[in-house]
């Protein structure tokens, strides 16, 4: 009869082998559901304590029905006049009153001042959802039935639209994109049929768990998802899920040799790998959660949600796959040959002459790549974040993107796009005033009943005016943004106005100065939460300041190298005032998580065979799987950059970049080198920093 403990010890991996399909059974679809409860709606991005937010919110009283703005530009066919059109352009518009998703009347259709293009204003409702694209197709027909003209749709409702449009499909196309990509890169690295597929199958069930746990809560509103939430979700956490099976997997082929059953091969794998795991999960948990102090909602909202993402991998990795591997045993690497014991180069024989070189020459090894990487870090201050050009917002041609240009052509360049002034109706005149004589500021009038500028008695609502001023720069430039701090200042000095200035541009102006404050605040946060992770993982407080600052190197480098291929390859003229903090967020905890795989290898080698032995061994252990792992991770995140949108693209190649960077270089090459020309001192005050150097150290 069969020892009890034996059979719970077989019975185990089964139970939770079904536990996990009936994960993947029963919450697989909610990784197709996450766009039901995400919003893309471009106020959501705004910082909470910023004075154009606080505008938001007071010129909702000025609005009737709450309304979504949508520009329609009309241009002559061959150029020329287009005044002779304005008055069929105001019919065809003014014909729109009434149907569904429409408000009230279009305003009537106004000329340039060169008389080269019109202008008209329709309101939509602003929660028309899936039925918005219906609805600006309607209005695009309408307007496009003026003879010998070409009508386009601009403003914040056409926007909308192709935003959403650039998110849809994102779950289906991105996961698919992502899975494909990892599995070719698994079947080419490890040869084997079963292990990619088992790899695949545990990062689909993390996901699966992450996306329902994130729909629950955030259908009763405890997180917030968007769409770039959501496509960072799924390629976080199938690329981290697959890192971690990959560690654990590797150990797992190198501990079969030494044991009689499969079951006392994965504990023991469990045993030497689990520290390593938990340590580099928490680190990017805990950095994703230092994301929590920052004032914009998009970074807040991508806080918790990723670190679900990186528990659910953890799960996975540490539960299900270890059941996979105790039923499937040495059949998991088939058809690959299984490592023989005895033999502690097997499968190793490259990285064991990358670290024989290390060995020979550890000071040449890390000062070339410590000026390599030097080298790089000196172009990271040409990298702007001061925003991305509306034009340049979606990578592909976007129509409203189109408009906007044709607007910004024969309008003031922020027409469409005004700043908008909320002030004391009492001293109206006085910030009438000096809104007008702002330097940039082209026009300023009160909005009336109608709901425009100028045309009658201004609104009053509780006592306060809206005024909207139109500015000479397009709204998206630097020279808008300047305009607006002007302007703030001007109205800010009328006593007793409490004006406050919001509207586009002083939304990307707040955001700007907000990502700012957040970097100085999180970045200093993050390598606290690393450093201490570190020193309680490797005993030492040296060995972890010095792998910090290497992940700092590598991070400021490869803002390098992007500012020069944004530049001259991508052709974009600015980044995405978030991108440098989630640059910093994904590389530096995710580029301690190979150092993190090294060190603790490292470390347990050092224990038992001294320190300079050590380091060959580990480096000789873990070259194989963590390179596979960081390319693993670059093309997962690469997989982002298919989504036409130039904030994702920009996070895809600084994380796609400097993960191989930090794989290839400085884990594989500066942390080994400068470990072993340091020596057992690196490891103070530790035990190992104590120990007596054996021979040939």
């Amino acid at each position: 009869m069969a020892n009890p403990s034996r059979r719970a010890r077989r019975l185990i991996p089964l139970v939770l082998l079904l536990v996990w399909l009936g994960i993947g059974g029963t919450l697989g679809p909610y990784a197709g559901k996450l766009g039901e409860v995400a919003t893309n709606d471009q106020a959501s991005f705004l910082p909470r304590s910023a004075e154009s937010t606080r505008v938001i919110d007071a010129q909702k009283a000025f609005q009737q029905d709450e309304t979504l703005p949508v520009i329609v530009v009309w241009t002559p066919d061959g150029g020329g006049a287009a005044t002779a059109h304005g008055d069929a352009a105001t019919r065809s518009v003014a014909r729109l009153e009434g149907e569904p998703g429409i408000v009230g009347a279009a305003s009537p259709a106004v000329p340039s001042r060169d008389g080269e293009a019109l202008q008209a204003v329709v309101q939509v409702e602003p929660d028309l959802g899936d039925r918005l694209p219906d609805v600006l197709e309607h209005i695009e027909q309408a307007a496009g039935q003026v003879p010998g003209t070409r009508a386009q749709l601009a403003g914040p409702a056409a926007s909308q639209a192709d935003l959403s449009d650039a998110f849809s499909g994102i779950d289906g196309l991105l996961l698919g994109v992502a899975l494909v990509t990892v599995l070719v890169i698994l079947l080419l690295v490890y040869r084997s049929v079963l292990l990619p597929l088992v790899i695949i199958i545990s990062a689909v069930f993390a996901l699966s768990l992450a996306c329902a746990v994130v729909y629950a809560l955030a259908d009763r509103d405890v997180v917030r998802v968007d769409g770039q939430v959501q496509g960072i979700l799924s390629i976080l956490v199938i690329g981290a899920a697959t890192d971690y099976a990959l560690l654990l997997t590797a150990r797992f082929r190198e501990e079969l040799p030494h044991h009689p059953d499969r079951i006392g091969a994965v504990r023991a794998a469990l045993r030497a790998s689990w520290g390593a795991v938990v340590a580099s999960a928490a680190t990017v948990a805990l950095g994703l959660l230092a994301l929590l102090l920052s004032d914009l909602t998009n970074n807040r909202a991508l806080g918790p949600v990723g670190a679900i993402g990186i528990v659910c991998a953890v799960l996975s990795t540490l539960t299900f796959l270890p059941a996979v591997l105790v039923l499937l045993g040495r059949a998991a690497y088939w058809p690959a040959r299984p490592v023989r014991a005895g033999d502690p180069e097997a499968g190793h024989r490259l990285w064991h002459r990358v670290a024989e070189r290390v060995d020979r020459t550890p000071r040449r090894i890390w000062a070339i790549s410590l000026a390599a990487l030097l080298a790089c870090a000196a172009f990271a201050p040409t990298l702007t974040s001061k925003g991305v050009p509306l034009d340049e917002i979606f990578v592909n041609d976007a129509p409203s993107v189109a408009a906007q240009q044709t607007l910004a052509r024969h309008f003031p360049g922020g027409s469409g796009n005004p700043a908008v002034i909320i002030a004391d109706a009492d001293r109206l005149d006085p910030v009438l005033a000096a809104a007008r004589d702002t330097r940039g500021v082209a026009s300023a009038d009160a909005v009336t009943a109608s709901g425009r500028p100028s045309g009658g008695d201004p609104k009053v609502v509780d006592g306060r005016v809206r005024i909207d001023a139109t500015l000479q720069a397009p709204a998206d430039s630097d020279a808008a943004k300047s305009t607006v701090a002007r302007l703030r200042s001007a109205v800010h000095d009328v006593p007793g106005a409490d004006a406050l200035v919001g509207g586009y541009t002083a939304q990307q102006y707040d955001t700007q100065r907000t990502a700012e404050h957040d970097r100085t605040l999180i970045v200093p946060v993050v390598l606290a939460i690393i450093l201490v992770i570190l020193v309680a993982l490797l005993r030492s407080l040296l060995m972890p300041l010095l792998l910090v600052a290497t992940v700092a190197l590598n991070f400021v480098a490869t803002l390098g190298v992007s500012a020069l291929v944004f530049a001259h390859v991508f052709g974009f003229s600015g980044t995405d005032a978030s991108v440098p903090l989630y640059g910093f967020v994904f590389l530096v905890a995710l580029g301690v998580d190979y150092n993190i795989f090294l060190m603790s290898r490292v470390r347990q080698e050092s224990l038992e065979h001294g320190v300079r032995e050590g380091i060959l061994r580990g480096l000789t252990a873990t070259g194989g799987v963590i390179t596979s792992a960081g390319v693993v991770l670059a093309a997962t995140f690469a997989a982002l950059g298919v989504i036409p949108l130039a904030f994702l693209v920009q996070i895809a190649f600084i994380v796609a970049f400097g993960v191989l960077l930090d794989t290839l270089v400085v884990r594989s090459l500066l942390v080994p080198a400068l470990a072993r020309d340091i020596g057992a001192v690196a490891w103070w005050p530790g035990r190992l920093g104590h120990r007596a150097p054996v021979q040939g150290e």
